[in-house]
């Protein structure tokens, strides 16, 4: 007859539990002049660079979607830099959807982090600790952030 207790691995060591270790650390947020300055360099940085390199008038292929504009924006404390597709395919579930390919996250006045948006969905983040003008710099050079 087998024991149950002998098969058993007996160790000493106590159960593990979760344990309470206090309040997440509070995110700085952006004061409303932080805001209308990052997006102004945004602003600026879609207008004169992005849109005439990746915004479309139409496709010659009538099956692939494409970009039909870019534009920034916040949403809970995060500024995003978007693209505006089309898809003229028949086929298709809707006529645009919009696709976030930049993330800028405030970690005080001075320092931002800045992400990617991966194909699985998830947010890389490449740059942290880096300044306002270093996060527009890596976004116009750095091939991860092609809308």
């Amino acid at each position: 007859m087998n024991n149950h207790k002998n098969t058993m691995k007996m160790t000493n060591k106590p159960a593990k539990r979760w344990i309470f270790t206090g309040r997440k650390p509070d995110k700085f947020k952006a004061d409303d002049s932080l805001k209308e300055r990052i997006s102004k360099m945004a602003n600026e940085l879609i207008d004169k660079k992005l849109k005439p390199e990746y915004v479309k008038e139409s496709n010659v292929h009538k099956e692939f979607n494409y970009i039909v504009d870019l534009y920034s924006k916040w949403v809970s404390g995060r500024f995003y830099l978007c693209a505006k597709y089309r898809c003229p395919s028949e086929r298709a579930i809707s006529e645009f959807f919009e696709s976030k390919f930049a993330r800028i996250e405030v970690v005080s006045p001075d320092n931002f982090n800045l992400s990617y948006m991966r194909y699985t969905g998830q947010w890389i983040e490449l740059y942290p600790n880096i300044t306002i003008e270093e996060c527009f710099l890596n976004i116009e050079t750095d091939p991860w952030f092609q809308p």
